[in-house]
């Protein structure tokens, strides 16, 4: 709890005037012996308190809040697997028999659903983006933000908490979508492992877009703004790669864009570590270590867009 110091004329000489002020710049959300000299009640602004323990505490904090909010609103889970959910059957039964991936004699519908699926999967991930940026835009637009910035807890909370919850969202929406796709007839060939390693990119790569629809949404005014600013940019972000087709397929200046799109990356390690046909491979050195690249793209992402976030974090107003 903040410390608050009442102060009169009368009980602060000018002699301690200076030792008062001395004292108060020393303290941590003390006011200064000036302000208190000039008389009244001072109301001083809680501490907030620092350490990396006290940060995490305060993120889980957060991030529960978020995770009884969607409970209660299940409707929001749902929708949210709907789009997917319709990529898969669409493209597998509609474009699955007219794609031909390279390196095959013919389309095959079977062997594209397989290539497909990293690419649904990554796209699911990433789209999960605008959802995040709309949460923290209504938290804005409520005034619950500012309610959270007076609270004596760590500044980056707030965001973390957010972003880990809506990484937890992604995961369940991961699940139900990799179920249905094992029915449409997409199978792992590298063991179980490795699968969990693919979708262990592409939950990062998820957290890693998260801060960036986090940075919109304290960027924005409204929740549709918010929406509407993060689909924008992921549209172009997930078509102009190789998630549907590959990216020798493209016109050259796009291929090149493609195969050094962070999205790229994620799903070609992802299309490795499930055993999934990868067509051609591009000589881009994000193509030929697809791993790294994606952990690499991640975590810059991470670091850049956190940081971003956090400092607007601190200015934004409702």
């Amino acid at each position: 709890m903040a410390r608050v110091e009442e102060t009169t004329p009368e009980s602060t000489p000018g002699a301690t005037d200076t030792a008062s002020g001395t004292a108060a710049d020393t303290a941590p959300g003390a006011v200064s012996g000036a302000a208190a000299a000039r008389g009244g009640r001072v109301a001083v602004t809680p501490r907030v308190w620092g350490g990396p323990v006290q940060s995490v505490r305060d993120s889980l904090v957060v991030a529960r809040r978020n995770l009884i909010r969607m409970m209660r609103i299940p409707e929001v889970v749902v929708f949210g697997l709907v789009q997917p959910i319709m990529f898969v059957v669409l493209f597998s039964y509609v474009f699955g028999g007219a794609i031909m991936v390279p390196g095959q004699s013919s389309a095959d519908a079977n062997v594209y659903r397989e290539f497909l699926m990293a690419g649904i999967f990554a796209q699911t991930v990433t789209f999960a983006t605008a959802g995040a940026g709309a949460g923290i835009a209504d938290d804005m637009h409520k005034g619950l933000i500012d309610r959270f910035r007076s609270l004596p807890m760590a500044r980056g909370a707030v965001l973390t908490g957010r972003t880990l919850a809506d990484l937890v969202q992604t995961a369940l929406t991961l699940v139900v979508l990799a179920i249905v796709a094992v029915i449409v007839g997409w199978r792992i060939h590298d063991g179980v492992l490795k699968a969990l390693a693919a979708f262990g990119l592409l939950l990062l790569l998820g957290y890693a877009f998260s801060w960036i629809g986090a940075l919109i949404g304290l960027s924005v005014r409204t929740p549709e703004a918010a929406t509407s600013g993060g689909l924008i940019w992921l549209f172009p972000l997930t078509f102009i790669s190789n998630a549907f087709v590959p990216s020798s397929k493209m016109p050259a200046f796009l291929g090149h864009i493609a195969d050094w799109n962070p999205f790229s990356a994620t799903v070609q390690a992802s299309r490795q570590l499930f055993g999934n046909p990868e067509g051609l491979v591009s000589d881009a050195w994000p193509m030929q270590h697809p791993v790294l690249a994606s952990v690499l793209w991640s975590t810059l992402i991470i670091l850049a867009f956190r940081t971003l976030a956090v400092r607007k974090y601190r200015s934004a107003t409702a």
